[in-house]
């Protein structure tokens, strides 16, 4: 099963609540421990908080993971109707799969999604909540990722808006040694360009985050400063470059703030990319002449040859994680039917042992009893089946499939 809450389904101030620092996993781990569920995986990052775990019974545990989720977040079940996603069966390993392979993100083929899965799993290997149920599935999800990013093209454009971004910096900034970046928010496309600008020789950048241990954690990652969300129109005046990955779905960087800014900066140039869907930038800021707006459907243009060539390889990409979870879901099935096949095969050696004792040299009579023995508790079976009524017009016709019959007038026997 997996529970959780992403981008789609919840609003910023939910999933800040419920998201699990690196620090708190083995806690929450040893809950679901606690409440039977032993094979468990926290993936929590900017935009998605998820609980990816295996159980005999997944609706029954995915209701005690609801519950250590609303405890976490110190909040009552139900301020988590409606903002959180429970997915069991074929669906969640589907989910598993698209998440590891990025095409569940904000930015489809963001390249630290798959990193990000691999640290939650070891984490969770660490803390002996992997079996061998979850383990398949994420390595099977790993191999799903690697030809989605091999056999297409959705790894590079993440990288490119990136590239895109730092370029565009450049023509506008010159040098960026000579330059200070203000990233409001941790979302993943925005620690990317922030990462990219850093590449370029940034010379000073700072994080903010409505929750400071957020920022704080980023900060360390880039090795750069940690600033005050509460004093953003200060951190806008010194800020030569603005990067926005904070997904509140509201405008953290308002038109008059950027006014105010530009009149304190003395009119010096900003560049400014908004990395979340909705925008956190005030799209007015456009008007303003000193500041030079992106978001990311401008940064694409960019890179890319139109819409068209994102949706082909996203569509490409899904297509071949979509074949992996139907390939890894039969093998599944085939597994689960080799201790019954073994059990069989026993069986049958262990009658015809007794028929060869009983018949010693006869051969008719051995093949008789061997016939008549191994027939005889199926076709008990199957009368006490047909005069049921319930299920018998399908186990015929797995009867008729797995000795090959044919049908019922005996065509297609071979």
């Amino acid at each position: 099963m997996v529970v959780g809450a992403n981008h789609r389904s919840s609003s910023m101030s939910i999933r800040d609540r419920l998201f699990v620092e690196d620090d708190q996993v083995p806690g929450v781990l040893e809950k679901l421990r606690a409440a039977g569920i032993g094979e468990a995986m926290v993936l929590s990052t900017c935009d998605r908080v998820e609980i990816q775990a295996v159980h005999d019974d997944p609706e029954d545990a995915a209701k005690r993971i609801l519950t250590i989720f609303a405890e976490h977040a110190e909040l009552k079940a139900e301020d988590l109707d409606g903002q959180t996603y429970t997915l069991t069966g074929d669906e969640a390993v589907r989910q598993i799969f698209r998440v590891a392979a990025s095409l569940d993100s904000l930015v489809v083929g963001e390249p630290q999604v798959l990193g990000q899965v691999k640290s939650c799993h070891r984490m969770a290997a660490d803390a002996g909540m992997t079996g061998t149920g979850l383990e398949a599935i994420l390595q099977a999800a790993y191999t799903a990722s690697k030809r989605a990013r091999n056999e297409t093209k959705i790894g590079e454009r993440p990288v490119s808006i990136a590239a895109a971004s730092a370029r565009l910096a450049q023509d506008l900034h010159g040098d960026l040694k000579k330059r200070s970046g203000l990233l409001i928010g941790t979302g993943e496309m925005g620690e990317l360009v922030a990462g990219a600008m850093i590449e370029e020789g940034l010379g000073d950048l700072s994080v903010v985050h409505t929750t400071a241990a957020r920022a704080e954690a980023l900060a360390r990652e880039l090795n750069c400063h940690v600033g005050d969300f509460n004093d953003l129109g200060r951190l806008l005046d010194d800020a030569d470059i603005v990067l926005t990955a904070l997904g509140s779905r509201r405008h953290v960087v308002t038109s008059d703030m950027m006014q105010v800014a530009i009149h304190r900066r003395r009119h010096r140039p900003v560049f400014l990319v908004d990395t979340s869907l909705p925008g956190d930038i005030d799209p007015a800021i456009n008007r303003i002449d000193e500041a030079f707006l992106y978001d990311l459907a401008d940064l694409e243009r960019v890179v890319m040859d139109g819409r068209a060539t994102r949706e082909s390889e996203a569509e490409i990409a899904g297509g071949i994680v979509d074949a992996e979870v139907e390939s890894f879901l039969r093998g599944r099935a085939e597994r689960g039917a080799v201790p019954a096949l073994g059990d069989l095969r026993r069986h049958f050696e262990d009658v015809r042992q007794q028929v060869l004792s009983e018949a010693g040299d006869d051969a008719e009579k051995a093949t008789r009893l061997l016939v008549n023995r191994l027939l005889h508790k199926p076709s008990e079976a199957m009368r006490g089946e047909a005069a049921s009524g319930g299920g018998w017009a399908a186990a015929e016709d797995i009867i008729r499939r797995l000795f090959g019959l044919g049908g019922k007038d005996g065509e297609g026997k071979e």
